[in-house]
């Protein structure tokens, strides 16, 4: 039955993948190999500029503007002053009919680029967050010069850790056993940084479309929810507690980063939930690289929601129809700088009535006149 009039929905929002890494790390050629992919059609890519990527021998024709499309039936095109303009453009274009239905985006982001700013506004924006939904962040990181990268640049530690997939690229150009063994520790720093990021390696054909994209919780495809594949919680638990071991190089800016899983089998109550998460971002947003994770809650114990948050910035928490797996534990994954676990699991702890000798319980964290008041997360 048709919507009535006055009704219409928005479709269903375009997921979104973030392709970063640092300065010559390879997302040019990474680049010119996804776009060639038929895998892509239907893929609008946003880059900085054509000629960094060198398409124009992949070009069919000039479709509107600076927008291109390709041999393989995706999209290109140029960022236009900053990502909410490029963003409104791209929805007047599908909107108006100047633009045919597109499947996804791709964002090339710049190598020495935060990425936290574009997942910020692909989270934030109160339109732009009912049409675009992050679907993944995919990092490369060079394996000749990325364990001296990750010593010097903060930047590429912070786009490592926020990472859904890492690919190591040039591992083709390592032919000494010295180099193999430094392949060998930067594939375990990357785990210690990053535990459920996938690691995959470019040099090997590893880094197809189909091992990059559709990275989030929903997925396209299958037109299902792939709740525990974007988690990835187990890998935290697997490495236990190596993030206390061996991570205390002060000219390490990854000494600075934390990664757990948080666990409980308590429920927390609804009227807590949204109070533990202001309280979390709003005192040390800056410090939450990545926070994604189901919290139960014991207003409906049987759906759990799905929480998704970059430092400061969180994405509407969402209810499930159901637990995706037969593990009915809250499950919340923290990529952490300069902020200790412990704080965290006393802070969660605190909201759900866990008893905790010499720990605050919730009232006294909330009535403490210091603690940062109530922004509305959950309203």
């Amino acid at each position: 039955m048709p919507d009535a009039p006055g009704s219409r929905r928005p479709p269903p929002p375009i997921p979104v993948a973030v392709l970063t890494g640092f300065l010559g790390a390879g997302k040019t050629s990474l680049l010119n190999r996804l776009v060639k992919d038929p895998a892509l059609a239907g893929t609008l890519v946003i880059i900085n500029e054509f000629g960094e990527i060198g398409l124009d021998h992949l070009l069919v024709e000039q479709v509107d503007g600076d927008m291109m499309l390709m041999s393989s039936g995706c999209l290109c095109c140029t960022i236009r002053g900053d990502f909410v303009s490029t963003f409104e453009d791209v929805l007047r274009r599908l909107d108006n009919g100047r633009m045919a239905p597109i499947k996804r985006v791709l964002i090339e982001t710049t190598g020495l680029a935060d990425p936290a700013p574009v997942l910020h506004t692909i989270m934030a924006h109160p339109y732009l967050a009912l049409r675009f939904r992050l679907d993944g962040v995919i990092t490369l990181v060079d394996a000749v010069n990325g364990m001296a990268t990750l010593d010097a640049h903060e930047e590429a530690v912070k786009q490592a850790a926020v990472a859904d997939r890492i690919v190591l690229t040039k591992t083709d150009l390592i032919n000494t056993d010295e180099g193999a063994a430094g392949v060998d520790a930067l594939h375990d720093r990357l785990r210690s940084l990053n535990p459920g990021a996938i690691l995959l390696d470019g040099a090997k054909g590893e880094a197809t479309a189909a091992n990059l994209l559709d990275a989030g919780a929903f997925d396209p495809a299958s037109k299902s929810d792939d709740v525990r594949g974007w988690l990835r919680a187990e890998a935290y638990s697997l490495m236990g507690h190596r993030h206390d071991h061996g991570r205390h190089d002060v000219n390490r800016h990854d000494a600075r980063i934390r990664a757990f899983c948080l666990t409980s089998d308590r429920p927390m109550p609804a009227s807590g939930f949204g109070l533990f998460l202001d309280l979390l971002r709003q005192a040390h947003g800056p410090k939450l690289l990545r926070v994604k994770g189901l919290i139960g809650l014991d207003d409906n114990p049987a759906r759990p929601v799905l929480i998704h948050g970059v430092q400061h910035v969180f994405h509407p928490p969402t209810r499930l129809d159901a637990w995706p797996d037969a593990d009915h534990r809250t499950r919340v994954v923290f990529i952490l700088r300069d902020l200790e676990p412990s704080f965290v699991e006393g802070l969660w702890r605190a909201f759900t009535g866990e008893p905790r000798i010499d720990a605050p319980d919730a009232s006294a964290v909330v009535d403490n006149p210091l603690a940062p008041r109530r922004g509305g997360l959950l309203g």
